[in-house]
């Protein structure tokens, strides 16, 4: 297979993982638990995906903790707003206001969720596979050498 995004993977490196010659994009880094030989591929940085949709992204990566976790920061942030008497639904300038205090939660989880992804699947016995992964995982302070 021809590598589209140009990072030089040997797919005759290691003849037991289906996925080393596998392409990636330069800013996803692959980490694998030793014990029962999975893989996980995500994302270094910023979480669109969590910005526009909220917690559905961890769901779709089978990441109940963080899950669970973002959803009651935001119900818990949801009544702190309603017992504030910040309505969302009105036609005055304080609406705007509102709206703004609304996505502060979606910004504030999209910087941080594949952190917090990647750190929840290092304490479970997650590795960096590969030192392509190793050395943006360490650049990007999710990995401690």
């Amino acid at each position: 297979m021809q590598d589209p995004f140009n990072n030089q993977n040997d797919p005759d490196q290691d003849n037991n993982d289906p996925f080393a010659g596998l392409p990636i994009p330069p800013n996803y880094a692959r980490i694998v638990n030793k014990e029962n030989r999975q893989v996980r591929i995500a994302k270094v940085g910023v979480s669109w995906t969590t910005f526009f949709f909220g917690p559905l992204p961890s769901i779709f990566r089978g990441d109940w903790y963080n899950f669970a976790l973002m959803l009651v920061i935001d119900l818990a942030y949801g009544l702190l707003l309603s017992m504030l008497g910040v309505e969302v639904v009105s036609t005055d300038t304080a609406s705007n206001l509102a709206l703004i205090l609304n996505a502060i939660p979606s910004i504030i989880f999209s910087l941080y969720y594949n952190l917090m992804y990647f750190r929840h699947k290092f304490y479970t016995g997650y590795e960096p596979a590969d030192e392509r992964s190793k050395a943006l995982l360490v650049k990007a302070k999710y990995w401690k050498d």
